[in-house]
């Protein structure tokens, strides 16, 4: 089913059992139906509804993509700041908050969820509800918007969302700190979380020999340079990068681009205090490894078989979300508040209509 229209979309609900919500299909793990689910491709319910350069908010229709989102808020020098994932493949706004995936911005600004004002969407009934609003300062009440993020489209089908948004920086200065060893970036790591430093970005990647840290830095272009010097002297060192090759390093972090063609990739919450014990159990295992946001989520990419993944995350007490990767098997590790997922869901989808991949 590919509805154009919001009534259209309502129609569909009513007329099929079993329904999963899609938008542009970046994340294929996450959109692809099982054996007797309908896919409602809502790629087509797109367009900008209402832009507000001045009130910095925007509410477009959940099939818009962010590519042309970013086209629209860049002619005002406005930007989402948690950095979306996956622009370039075709992501969509509703697809972005249903799988409550966030880039590298998150680790200043927060993620979607912090950004995400209101929406709308078709309930079990086939009935438009709205919750939340469209400017920042909002009634009270149950926050619907927040349980859309990473519910996967089994609370409704998202058909309009409302956003704030940010200036965007003038321009970012990157540093590259090689590490020999794992524990030096990770201490490396906490002395940058725990500093008064604006980092706008701040990624760890384990490499054959140590690790890696990425430090991002956006404002003023005329602060930037002692900005950098206080950076380097907090970190004793680091190799700054600007310019179109900064820009491309960020774009591929974006992208998922550090993933190979072929391989699953999946999105794994933890803490830093965590991320050693996380790299022992991945001794023997062939994967690459990011850890974003300060080391607050784990990208994990892996040509290893879902099962194999999920026994690991289990043992490590870790939840995952296969963003790319085959159908059937979406989660993988514990299922973190699973009890009060299914209080939601028999509350805002009773007939159990809307199903996950």
């Amino acid at each position: 089913m590919r509805p154009t229209t919001i009534p259209e979309v309502q129609s569909a609900v009513r007329e099929y059992p079993r329904v999963l919500p899609r938008g542009g299909g970046s994340k294929p793990a996450l959109s692809t139906p099982a054996e007797g689910v309908t896919p409602l491709d809502l790629s087509a319910i797109a367009g900008m509804v209402e832009y507000e350069p001045g009130e910095f908010t925007f509410t477009a229709l959940a099939g818009t993509r962010l590519a042309d989102v970013t086209q629209q808020l860049d002619q005002h020098g406005q930007y989402l700041p948690f950095d979306p994932l996956l622009v370039e493949r075709g992501a969509t706004l509703g697809g972005t908050v249903a799988a409550g995936v966030s880039g590298p911005g998150r680790y200043r600004y927060g993620g979607v969820r912090d950004f995400l004002l209101g929406v709308r969407f078709v309930n079990d009934e086939g009935q438009v509800v709205r919750g939340g609003g469209k400017v920042v300062k909002n009634a009270a009440g149950f926050d619907i918007p927040k349980l859309m993020v990473g519910s996967l489209g089994r609370l409704g089908a998202l058909v309009e969302l409302s956003f704030k948004v940010f200036p965007r920086p003038e321009a970012y200065v990157s540093l590259r700190l090689n590490c020999a060893r794992l524990d030096e970036a990770l201490q490396a790591l906490v002395r940058l979380y725990t500093s008064q430093l604006d980092i706008d970005a701040l990624e760890l990647e384990p490499t054959a020999s140590g690790a890696e840290l990425w430090v991002r830095l956006g404002g003023l272009a005329d602060a930037l340079p002692a900005r950098l010097d206080r950076l380097r002297a907090l970190l004793g060192g680091g190799e700054p990068v600007e310019g179109s090759d900064e820009a491309t390093i960020w774009r591929n972090i974006c992208e998922l681009a550090w993933g190979p063609a072929g391989w699953s990739v999946i999105k794994v919450p933890l803490t830093p205090r965590r991320i050693a014990a996380l790299e022992h159990s991945l001794t023997g295992v062939q994967a690459r490894r990011r850890y974003s946001g300060g080391g607050q989520v784990a990208w994990i990419a892996s040509p290893e078989s879902l099962p194999t993944l999920d026994a690991l995350l289990n043992e490590q007490g870790l939840s995952g979300l296969v963003v790319w990767g085959p159908p059937g098997q979406s989660r993988l590790g514990i299922r973190v508040g699973e009890s009060f997922e299914r209080r939601v869901k028999a509350a805002l989808d009773p007939a159990g209509r809307f199903v996950e991949a």
